[in-house]
């Protein structure tokens, strides 16, 4: 093995990299990926101490709502840049993170698109991040295999899903990667490595480098994702637009800048897509301090609540206005094999909802299992019979700041603390052994249900209306009861052999430590990278 010391140019890293680790951390390479970081690393600084300030104003009582300054902007008439042949038709999306199977299993699925995610779906490790790099590289090749160990064989088909990939959120570094003494943007060396290695090969198969941006919380943010990509198709000598990027929308904050958030990157824009787990946790995050703002049960506030509609049929009629697509939010439901009555029960919940998403106009849709990707599709079969419906340019809605900003009714049941409280473990638990993705209750959890989880139980602690439906309040004392007889059925669920192996003791520490805290953390991923190797 080799490592990458400091030297003269400033980069340095800090893992060990194997002759395969090397491929993707070539000299070359690194020396793009710190071109990009130098250019905007303070930017990116000055923009979360934005976000920062921003949240003052929202504890101090003052709401957001759509930009007096960018008002000429969604006044004006303007479209973004076409979008090439293969993102026309995005009818059913699967995303998942970037392990060799799971791409495969999802190349193959049927899908229209593979999102590759180094993101919410995933547990940032060394390892796995640049493993994740060789794994999309041979995909894009088409050398990509994998043997399970049982002995079976994994190979791409003949027709597979169009690839985007989704970077790190700009709150997030690679800590393993100095440049100049400090630890890199996430987001830009995700995009930075794969750009570098794959852009020129994906142009020459007749498709292109497309992206997924996460967690944006205002134009300004989406700016700075432009300013990257113009530089980035500048330092490779790829013709501008090149680069095709969807925005999720996945903060409440963002909801009132969508406009704006296209048309920074309208010459890369390839639409736009309804975060929905991320959105509540955003809501429930940035007005944590708001008297009357608290969430019923996570299981409660369902796309069909006026401010979660309200949020879904503005993207549509955004999006439309400008040319771009509209992408409907995550089924997370998986199979259960074992009960076919429950099964068919969470199957005619996608079909619910993947019929309301065709009908209200959305392009396309989101599923996070294989198995999912037939009944999405049939639903929009249904309705689109074109590649999308940009057509539907939705003039008939219309959607107030009051509308996005209405509290949902419901009931806090203890029923809902314990899940909160047991899916919270069970995700952190996984995470810090590696794995962001992971099956719980019949759902594929990743952060951001989970961040729906902690934030809820932080919420109704630090709330005076945390209060169950039965009278008592949610309190410190009550949660951690509630937790260690979480923990208990766990243990006593997998064994104690195997539960001694797991990593529950720290998950626990962790959990305790966010939901105490008088201060909210902004992402749990935060505190938790640094027990990640």
């Amino acid at each position: 093995m080799t490592t990458y010391q400091p030297s003269l140019d400033g980069i340095e890293i800090t893992e060990p990299v194997t002759p395969e680790f090397a491929e993707i951390l070539t000299p070359d390479a690194m020396h793009f990926v710190a071109t990009l970081i130098r250019a905007f690393a303070d930017r990116r600084e000055e923009l979360l101490q934005r976000r920062a300030q921003r949240q003052e104003e929202l504890n101090a009582g003052k709401l957001p709502d759509f930009l007096p300054e960018t008002e000429h902007i969604r006044n004006s008439d303007w479209t973004i840049a076409p979008v090439p042949p293969d993102l026309q038709d995005r009818r059913v999306e699967i995303t998942g993170p970037v392990e060799r199977k799971m791409i495969i299993n999802a190349l193959n699925s049927g899908a229209k698109v593979f999102m590759a995610d180094f993101e919410d779906s995933f547990s940032p490790m060394w390892e796995g991040t640049i493993q994740g790099q060789i794994n999309v590289r041979d995909a894009i090749n088409r050398t990509i295999e994998y043997s399970s160990p049982e002995g079976k064989q994994y190979t791409l088909q003949g027709k597979i899903a169009t690839l985007l990939v989704r970077p790190r959120g700009w709150h997030l570094v690679e800590k393993h990667v100095l440049i100049d003494g400090k630890p890199v943007s996430g987001g830009i060396f995700d995009f930075g490595l794969y750009f570098f290695h794959n852009a020129k090969t994906l142009l020459e198969k007749g498709t292109g480098p497309y992206f997924y941006l996460p967690k944006l919380e205002s134009h300004l943010e989406a700016r700075l994702w432009n300013d990257v990509f113009v530089l980035a198709e500048k330092e490779l000598g790829v013709p501008q637009g090149t680069i095709k990027a969807t925005v999720l929308i996945e903060t409440i904050l963002a909801t009132f800048e969508m406009d704006e958030i296209l048309y920074e990157l309208r010459e890369h824009s390839a639409g736009l897509n309804c975060g929905r787990w991320d959105y509540i946790f955003s809501a429930i995050k940035k007005f944590r301090n708001i008297p009357d703002f608290i969430l019923p049960d996570r299981a409660q506030v369902t796309m069909t609540t006026h401010f979660m509609r309200s949020y879904s049929l503005l993207t549509i009629k955004t999006c439309h206005r400008r040319n771009a697509h509209a992408i409907g939010g995550m089924a997370a439901q998986i199979p259960i094999k074992n009960d076919p009555q429950a099964n068919e029960e969470a199957l005619e919940r996608v079909r619910a909802d993947k019929r309301r998403e065709a009908g209200d106009g959305h392009d396309g849709t989101w599923v996070a299992h294989p198995g999912l990707v037939a009944i999405a599709m049939e639903e929009f079969d249904a309705v689109m019979k074109t590649p999308n419906q940009i057509d539907r340019k939705r003039e008939d809605v219309h959607v107030t700041a009051t509308d996005l900003l209405k509290v949902p009714d419901g009931t806090i049941t203890e029923a809902g603390l314990r899940n909160n409280i047991s899916v919270s473990l069970q995700y952190l638990e996984s995470w810090l052994r590696g794995s962001g993705c992971v099956p719980i209750n019949n759902l594929m959890e990743d952060a951001a249900p989970v961040e729906i989880s902690r934030a809820q139980i932080w919420q109704w602690i630090h709330h005076p209306k945390g209060v169950l439906e039965d009278g008592r309040k949610v309190n410190i004392e009550l949660f951690r009861e509630l937790a260690k007889d979480e923990l208990e059925k766990i243990r006593s669920a997998l064994g104690e052999e195997q539960f001694a192996k797991r990593k529950f003791q720290t998950a626990s520490e962790i959990l305790d430590k966010i939901i105490t805290d008088d201060q909210f953390v902004d992402f749990l991923t935060l505190p938790a990278y640094k027990y990640l190797s």
